[in-house]
């Protein structure tokens, strides 16, 4: 292998690619990452049996080749090359990477024991980026962190048409997203549960100016797969039910507070300092105003008012902070309407665009409250 390449271009491409390769991989081979040059590119890729990644970056290439190294040397390697070009070379045992005046040689690993990467499923339909992001960055709120229950690590995505919803859920809020996007076949209608960290990764890492093409076959969802700007992934899919949550969302709300979205988050975020850990902060709606306060009566207490359009009965409900943070910065509107039946039920948050404008479905938060001592 003899190859010319721009070295911020493999730096980054490097870095990519080999965020899959797990620190302690339960196979030393999977440590590896695969560099195969030929016809003007260099093709990288990682595998881990969960999730695979793939990159190519335009490059000169005097003789093709196709080599195994330590992925997460290559990655310390290559981010620190001090040249705009960087030359790629290998012996019968060695990779030798130059660049300006410095130069590493790394050993080849057995490429030959590098399992194969799974088929990329045939494509479902795009949507762009930033629609992409968002709607992940919605979601993924609600997503569980224990391990020992793996459905609620993920994200139910949902295709029907043009329509795509995004749910998760940790069992103590409930998040949902829809956006619209273009369908290979208009009437795609399946379900598939993604872990939601790969979904966040997937996302933080877009292209904004390119679409993302989502990959899955049809009538047998058991992989996913997702292009975007030359990048390509595939992630296996999480097996078993996902909870039925739809129906926790009230059919009737009789108690609505819209809020400005900014007034709202700073105030929560400055009462929240004096509460203690895992002690919620009281939100308490008596007219036109909403009082929030926080703090025991032989400790620290904060209280603060804002402004609010309410209708409805008076009520008080009190919230973990940082589930309500979350939630409420997930929102892209200005404003947010709280749609409340009791103290003790989910309250379901929506974003909207005037103070009296109806509120956008496009992103539906739910939050259970929490207990409180009157």
């Amino acid at each position: 292998m003899k190859v010319e390449i721009d070295s911020a271009a493999l730096a980054d491409a490097v870095a990519w690619t080999t965020k899959v390769i797990d620190s302690r991989p339960a196979n030393p081979i999977l440590a590896g990452v695969q560099l195969e040059a030929s016809d003007s590119s260099l093709r990288l890729s990682a595998f881990n049996y969960e999730i695979s990644s793939r990159h190519h970056i335009e490059a000169g290439v005097d003789e093709p080749g196709h080599v195994l190294v330590l992925g997460k040397l290559l990655a310390d390697i290559t981010k620190t090359l001090p040249s705009q070009k960087t030359y790629l070379s290998t012996t019968d045992s060695s990779l030798i990477i130059q660049s300006g005046k410095s130069q590493f040689t790394m050993q080849l690993m057995p490429v030959s024991e590098y399992p194969d990467l799974p088929s990329l499923p045939d494509a479902l339909g795009q949507v762009d980026a930033a629609t992409f992001i968002q709607a992940v960055s919605q979601a993924s709120v609600a997503v569980s962190h224990e391990e020992n229950r793996p459905v609620l690590t993920g994200i139910r995505m949902e295709f029907s048409g043009t329509d795509v919803v995004m749910t998760a859920t940790d069992r103590f809020r409930l998040s949902k997203s829809r956006f619209s996007w273009t369908p290979k076949n208009p009437d795609v209608n399946t379900v598939a549960l993604v872990r939601g960290s790969i979904l966040r990764d997937l996302a933080r890492s877009c292209d904004e100016h390119q679409n993302v093409i989502i990959d899955c076959d049809d009538n047998a969802p058991l992989l996913m797969g997702f292009e975007n700007s030359q990048r390509i992934s595939t992630a296996q899919l999480i097996e078993g039910e996902f909870p039925s949550v739809d129906k926790l969302f009230a059919d009737e709300y009789p108690i609505h507070a819209v809020i400005d979205r900014q007034s709202f988050l700073s105030a929560i975020k400055r009462v929240s300092l004096v509460a203690e850990r895992n002690a919620p902060i009281r939100l308490v709606f008596s007219g036109q105003e909403l009082t929030l306060s926080a703090g025991a009566a032989d400790e620290a207490q904060a209280t603060e008012v804002l402004d609010v359009d309410m209708d409805g009965e008076d009520i008080t409900v009190a919230f973990n902070p940082t589930y309500l943070i979350e939630g409420l910065s997930a929102i892209t509107e200005p404003f947010v309407r709280m749609k409340m039946t009791t103290a003790v039920k989910p309250v379901e948050f929506n974003g909207q665009q005037e103070s009296d404008s109806d509120e956008s479905m496009d992103y539906r938060y739910l939050l259970v409250p929490m207990r409180f001592l009157s």
